[in-house]
C-alpha cells in the first residue's frame, strides 16, 4: 500500500505543472489513426468478452444492483439493516449511484443473492463504453478525430481501467460523468448538472466545484474578452443553480426516506470515520498530523484553481481537475487502485495540450480568395 503514494505524488506534481504551465507534453503516437482505431476496437472487444466470460462482481457493483432493486420496489436504500448481511455497508454511496443501475437491473433483475449479477456486468460495460465515447468526443472537439481515437485507445489500453471493468465496480461511472462534463464544458448548466451527479455518486468530485464554477477564466482575470461572450457572473450563477439544483434533486429520495440525518450517517460520516489498512493513514495512526497537512493542501489546491491560471484551456482544466482529485485521494483513509480511473481520463486529456484544428490547405486558400 505505501508504494502507491510515490506515483500518485508524481502524477499530482505533473498535473499541477501541466495545468499551470498551459501545455501538455504530447500524446502523439506515430501509428496511423486507422491502426489505433482498429487496435482500440479490438481491445474494447477483448475487455468486454473477458468481462462476460470470466469476471466477478465485487461488493461495490453488488451494492449498486441492490440499491437499484430497492428503489424500484419502494424499499429504503439507506439504513442499518437496509442491505443484506453479505453486503451490510452497500448503502455508503450517493443516490445517483443506485439510479444509474436501475435500467440494467430492470432488464436483468436481481434474484436476491450474490450470484453472477448480470446487471452489474452490463452497467460496468456501459460505464466503460460511455467513458470511451466521451474521450473520443472530447478529443474530436480539441483537435479532430485523430486525437479522439488516441484518447479512446489510451483508455482501452490502460490496465487500471480494465481492472475496474473486470471488478464490475462503479468507479468508471465517475470517470464517464467527469469526461462528459469536459465535453459540454462550454455550457455552465450542463457541466453543473454532471458535476452534481458525480458528487451524489461518490462525493469526492465536489472538490471540483470551484474550478468548474469559474470555467476557463480564473477569478483574478478582470478583463471581458470577446473570446468569452458569457459574462463571468452570469456563467457562475448558471453553474451554481445547476449544481445546487442537481444535488437537491438527488437528495429528494433520501430526504423522504430515511431522512437526511440517517443518509449522512450511512454515507459521508461512515466514510470519514472508516478505519482501513488500505492507506498509510490507516496503517500508522501516528501520521495523523501529516494527513491533516495533506487535507489542508487538497483544500487549498481546490480553492486556488478557482483564481489561477487567469485563462485556461480545456486541457489545462482537465489537468487541474486530475490534480485536485489526486490530492483528495491522497487524504483518503481507504484508497484503492480502482479509484485511478476517476482521474485517468482527465490526466491524459491534460497531456495533449492545446492542439487547435488545422484546416486543409485548399480550404484556407478558398477562404483567402
Amino acid at each position: 500500500m505505501p508504494l502507491a503514494y510515490p506515483p500518485l505524488l508524481y502524477l499530482l506534481a505533473r498535473m499541477i505543472w501541466v495545468g499551470f504551465r498551459g501545455a501538455g507534453e504530447g500524446l502523439r503516437p506515430s501509428a496511423p489513426t486507422a491502426w489505433l482505431a482498429i487496435g482500440g476496437a479490438f481491445l474494447l472487444g477483448f475487455r468486454i468478452a473477458l468481462n462476460i466470460v470470466d469476471s466477478g462482481v465485487i461488493d461495490v457493483g453488488y451494492a449498486g444492483v441492490i440499491g437499484a432493486d430497492h428503489i424500484t420496489h419502494g424499499h429504503t436504500v439507506w439504513g442499518l439493516h437496509a442491505f443484506p448481511s453479505d453486503n451490510p455497508f452497500g448503502d455508503t454511496y450517493g443516490p445517483f449511484n443506485y439510479y444509474a443501475y436501475i435500467p440494467f437491473e430492470l432488464v436483468l433483475p436481481w434474484h436476491g443473492t450474490w450470484d453472477n449479477l448480470p446487471a452489474a456486468h452490463a452497467a460496468a460495460i456501459f460505464f466503460d463504453l460511455a467513458t470511451v465515447a466521451g474521450l473520443f468526443m472530447l478529443g474530436r472537439q480539441l483537435a479532430g478525430n485523430r486525437l479522439g481515437v488516441i484518447l479512446g485507445f489510451a483508455w482501452a489500453a490502460y490496465p487500471f481501467t480494465d481492472y475496474a471493468l473486470q471488478s464490475n465496480s462503479n468507479d468508471t461511472l465517475i470517470a464517464a460523468l467527469l469526461v462528459w462534463a469536459l465535453v459540454v464544458f462550454s455550457s455552465p448548466i450542463k457541466r453543473g448538472v454532471l458535476l452534481a451527479l458525480a458528487t451524489l455518486t461518490k462525493f469526492a468530485p465536489l472538490a471540483l466545484a470551484p474550478l468548474f464554477g469559474t470555467g476557463q477564466r480564473g477569478l483574478l482575470d478582470r478583463a471581458e474578452p470577446a473570446a468569452f461572450p458569457l459574462p463571468r457572473l452570469r456563467a457562475l450563477t448558471y453553474f451554481s443553480v445547476a449544481l445546487i439544483g442537481g444535488v437537491a434533486l438527488m437528495l429528494a429520495l433520501p430526504a423522504i426516506d430515511p431522512g437526511l440525518a440517517t443518509f449522512y450517517d450511512r454515507t459521508v460520516k461512515s466514510q470519514i470515520n472508516r478505519d482501513s489498512p488500505f492507506s498509510i493513514w490507516g496503517q500508522d495512526h501516528s501520521l495523523e498530523w501529516l494527513q491533516t497537512l495533506v487535507k489542508a493542501f487538497a483544500l487549498g489546491l481546490a480553492v486556488l484553481v478557482a483564481f489561477v491560471p487567469r485563462r485556461r484551456s480545456v486541457p489545462q482544466i482537465a489537468a487541474l481537475s486530475a490534480a485536485v482529485l489526486i490530492a483528495v485521494q491522497l487524504t483518503a483513509e481507504h484508497w484503492f487502485y480502482l479509484y485511478i480511473p476517476w482521474f485517468f481520463g482527465l490526466a491524459i486529456t491534460g497531456l495533449v495540450g492545446h492542439q487547435p484544428r488545422v484546416l486543409p490547405a485548399k480550404c484556407s486558400t478558398s477562404r483567402s480568395a
